[in-house]
């Protein structure tokens, strides 16, 4: 069977400040968008993974960081510490080969991935 890449998009919201930072030093806000793709092999049953245990595992791990403080859980939440923190969680749930992207707000974002490619 083919390898296939199938994506989830799913939103959290936190507030987090940079240490050190003139601007973002103070306590802000932000809706971060996240995209996860994750690859493998289509199976027997037609799918790489079920959509619903997909957008489970995603959602259960995404709320440790929704609705709370980043700098409680990263001692410097930029939004690239923040895709490679959800990025370890998530290969830790799933297994598969993934990306994570990171949407802060409109217009910025920054991803990771290990797909071998």
């Amino acid at each position: 069977m083919a390898s296939m890449r199938l994506g989830v998009i799913d939103y959290i919201d936190s507030a987090h400040y940079l240490p050190g930072h003139g601007k973002c030093g103070k306590v802000h806000g932000h809706t971060y968008k996240i995209e996860v793709v994750v690859e493998g092999e289509v199976r027997e049953n037609g799918m790489v993974i079920d959509f619903y245990d997909l957008k489970k595992g995603i959602k259960e791990t995404l709320q440790e960081y929704d609705h709370t403080l980043l700098n409680e859980i990263l001692d410097f939440p930029s939004s690239e510490h923040l895709c490679q923190h959800i990025h370890s969680r998530l290969l830790e749930k799933f297994g598969f080969p993934l990306l994570v992207r990171v949407w802060e707000g409109e217009g910025k974002w920054c991803e990771m991935d290990n797909f071998s490619d």
